[in-house]
């Protein structure tokens, strides 16, 4: 459908900003109506601070989240339904908010990470006992999943927290954005429109609602993106306890195009998430086929997948990521590179609402208050990529995985007080860390006298590769 013609820009409608470059005339006032596209976490955190925030200066606001996908339905109608991963001190940090996830929402205790190579493998207990993870549905689950209800599932908790602290949840697609009068106007899939004070756009990068933006809000530019690679396997409960266990099992294997893979347990089910470059069904069927992949399933043949999907991720932010009344929030914005997408939609969300409420809903309060907390992510990013870069070369050199095995078998077979390649390893898979602080930790100056002795010694008995030095799958 054609955008409507834009009549006018937010600051038409404006006498400028103070002298001095002072905060703007633009804000909300009691009555005004906020409309949020997209109820997942980013929406609803925003929508939650928000109308948080405002009670607390005594504003009365509206809010309007628009949302056509039903968590409580089995996927993949409205996708998202079956990724997750929540760490526990994201957790608490949560519960400090007023947010506190049941228990029916974890499907499954991740106490620890396997790393899985072509010399070995290795068990990564978590350092911290806070430093558990808590793997999740988003929505209700694959399509062969059981229905559980809106409250079991990771979205559809926070959607209905949304909607009981006042925010009115709209079941439609939108289709249209324009502007009517200076203020945002959101045209849904029945043709009803309505206007707002504020546009919070928490679409996500895999939902075409991002295109409707091309004219209405030339300065924004979304987000560059990686294709994915998610599937389900169903396992039985004997199987996954069996084979799996509590815990995520990481590959990092010498596969060309492939960054990073992960088989996740929940529930009856085992997820399979593959980021690398041009994923496609060779480089699946490449993965799959590895001997480290097959020994973790039942007499190591891999079931046909029950649900599957080739989503893209956030991997650079989006340039100027708000305007006059509007903001971009969670991955349609700025998200953590291939970790900790909801940590990052908690903080931004956030931020946002922080702006909108104590500063103002203009281009410059955004700019001023806002942007810097997507600065901080996207500058950890970069940092990111360099992590990724010196892991990427691990993956292809064998000298080097020798080197990383067995410092991490030692440290966990040791319980030494200091586990440094451990450490790094866990908030690296885990995204329960900053990046700079995972960079940081690798400086100690400990960690490279340790990981050039393992270097050395592993590699000189690396004919013992069934030893002690190289240990088996457990």
């Amino acid at each position: 459908m054609a955008l409507v013609q834009r009549t006018a820009r937010p600051s038409d409608n404006l006498a400028g900003y103070f002298a001095g470059g002072e905060a703007s005339r633009l804000a909300l006032s009691d009555g005004s109506r906020v409309g949020v596209i997209g109820g997942g976490p980013a929406g609803t955190f925003f929508t939650h601070f928000l109308l948080r925030l405002a009670a607390a200066v005594d504003l009365d606001v509206a809010v309007d989240i628009y949302e056509p996908r039903n968590f409580a339905y089995q996927g993949p109608a409205g996708c998202n339904h079956c990724g997750g991963i929540v760490s526990e001190s994201l957790v608490q940090l949560l519960a400090t908010e007023g947010i506190n996830l049941p228990p029916s929402i974890v499907r499954r205790g991740i106490e620890s990470y396997v790393l899985h190579m072509d010399i070995g493998n290795v068990r990564i207990e978590t350092p911290l006992h806070e430093k558990r993870i808590a793997a999740v549905f988003r929505g209700n689950g694959p399509r062969v999943s059981e229905p559980i209800g809106a409250s079991g599932s990771f979205d559809g908790y926070l959607l209905e927290l949304a909607a009981s602290s006042g925010a009115k949840v709209v079941r439609k697609l939108v289709n249209e954005i324009s502007w009517d009068g200076g203020r945002p106007q959101v045209t849904s899939s029945d043709g009803a429109t309505a206007t707002y004070d504020l546009l919070a756009v928490a679409a996500g990068v895999n939902s075409q609602a991002l295109q409707l933006f091309g004219e209405v809000a030339p300065q924004y530019h979304s987000p560059k993106t990686l294709k994915t690679f998610i599937c389900e396997f169903k396992l039985s409960p004997e199987a996954l306890d069996r084979h799996i266990g509590p815990s995520m099992h990481v590959f990092l294997l010498d596969i060309p195009r492939l960054e990073f893979a992960a088989l996740i347990p929940k529930g009856e089910f085992l997820t399979l998430c593959l980021l690398g470059h041009d994923v496609d069904n060779a480089l699946i069927d490449t993965f799959l086929s590895a001997p480290e992949v097959k020994a973790c399933f039942p007499d190591g043949a891999v079931p046909s997948p029950v649900c599957h999907c080739f989503p893209r991720v956030n991997v650079v932010a989006a340039a100027r990521p708000y305007g006059d009344r509007i903001v971009w929030i969670g991955d349609s914005g700025v998200a953590r590179l291939y970790k900790d997408g909801i940590g990052s939609a908690y903080r931004v969300a956030k931020a946002a609402a922080k702006t909108v409420v104590h500063h103002g809903v203009a281009d410059e309060d955004f700019r001023r208050h806002f942007w810097p907390a997507c600065k901080r992510i996207d500058n950890d990013n970069s940092i990111a990529k360099v992590i990724f870069a010196v892991s990427g070369l691990i993956q292809k050199l064998r000298f080097l995985r020798r080197g990383v095995l067995r410092m991490t078998a030692n440290e966990q077979r040791r319980q030494a007080r200091r586990r440094h390649m451990s450490t790094v390893l866990w908030d690296l898979f885990t995204g329960s860390a900053p990046y700079r602080e995972v960079l940081s930790r690798s400086f100690h100056p400990e960690f490279p006298a340790m990981l050039c002795w393992n270097l050395i010694a592993g590699n000189a008995v690396r004919a013992r590769r069934n030893g002690s030095e190289e240990p088996s799958h457990e």
